[in-house]
This record gives structure tokens, C-alpha cells and sequence, in this order.
């Protein structure tokens, strides 16, 4: 008996591990020397789901690794904005129990709502890297693009409203918009 319990705890450590976002790779624009690397790191480091940070100063990047506290992206860019930079990407390694993804379709992973686009309708399972595509982690121009390839007003919002099937909801949840990353 204690052998099973041990073993079911062990798997419940594991399933609650594995459903979690694992790391990132932020690339911060407007960085022109190390000190600036240096401001973003600090800042990037006061986060409590941080659990590690490595930089890529050629590449003005940084991989970030989380622990089991719940991630949140715009903590995130906070951080990288206080900072007096901007986010440029932001390319999150998840890792997903199977789950169909398709076009304009919304998946909690982590308590965190994700709102795919412009992708085909397949299965996730196991570890995928998703790209952030909302306003303020690409581009402008970029996200001009994005706009399109959606029809749901959630992406100019960032929330979830009566476009999302969201109306029983009281409090507005956040939604963050997706593709997939190479």
C-alpha cells in the first residue's frame, strides 16, 4: 500500500510539473550594450517564477527558466519595459497533454488563456515552442498582420468578451494570442 501511495504521489509531481510553461526565450529591442543587457537581467530576476536567466548579448536575448509558480507574460514585458527597452519576441516552450488546436479556438494551459491564430487545425502533445504574436511582444507592423488573420475582437482587446463565449464570466480574463514557433 505505501508503495502505491508513494508511486501516485510521485505521478501527481510529475503531471502537475509537466502542464506548466518550462522556459522562454525573450529578445529584448533597443539593447546597444552590456549595461542595458544588464538592466533588463536585474529586472527579468525579480520575478518569482524565475528560476534561472542565460543571456545571448549578440542576439540581445534571454532564456528564461521557470519554476513551478504560474508565468505571466506581462510580468514579463513590465519588467523589460521598467527597464526602458521593449519586447521584440517572446517564444514560450510549453508542454501540452494532448490538445487540438485550430484557428480562433481558446485552451487554458496553466491557468492562462491562449487564443490560437493563423494555425491549422492539429494536435499538440508533449513540448511545443508558441510564439506571443498580442500587441507590445511583436512589432507593430507585425501585429497589423496578426489583426488579420483572425476574426474574434479578443486580439484588439487582449480579453475575453461576448466574442469568446465569455459572457457568463464577471471579471474579464486575459487572453494571450499564439502561433506556433519553429
Amino acid at each position: 500500500m505505501k508503495k502505491w501511495m508513494f508511486f501516485l504521489g510521485l505521478l501527481l509531481i510529475a503531471g502537475w510539473a509537466n502542464a506548466q510553461i518550462q522556459l522562454a526565450k525573450l529578445q529584448a529591442s533597443g539593447l546597444t550594450c552590456a549595461m542595458c543587457a544588464r538592466a533588463v537581467y536585474k529586472n527579468l530576476e525579480a520575478l518569482p517564477f524565475v528560476k534561472s536567466i542565460d543571456t545571448d548579448l549578440n542576439g540581445s536575448a534571454f532564456l528564461l527558466s521557470f519554476n513551478e509558480k504560474p508565468v505571466d507574460p506581462d510580468a514579463i514585458r513590465k519588467k523589460v519595459e521598467d527597464a526602458g527597452f521593449s519586447v521584440a519576441d517572446l517564444v514560450l516552450t510549453a508542454r501540452f497533454e494532448p490538445t487540438t488546436i485550430e484557428a480562433d479556438k481558446h485552451i487554458d494551459l496553466q491557468g492562462l488563456m491562449f487564443h490560437f491564430v493563423g494555425v491549422r487545425k492539429s494536435e499538440l502533445n508533449g513540448l511545443h515552442n508558441i510564439r506571443l504574436v498580442d500587441r507590445n511582444f511583436i512589432p507593430a507592423k507585425e501585429a497589423k498582420k496578426v489583426q488579420g488573420l483572425t476574426k474574434l475582437a479578443c486580439y484588439n482587446t487582449g480579453v475575453m468578451g461576448d466574442c469568446c463565449n465569455n459572457k457568463a464570466a464577471s471579471v474579464p480574463r486575459r487572453v494571450y494570442h499564439l502561433m506556433l514557433a519553429p
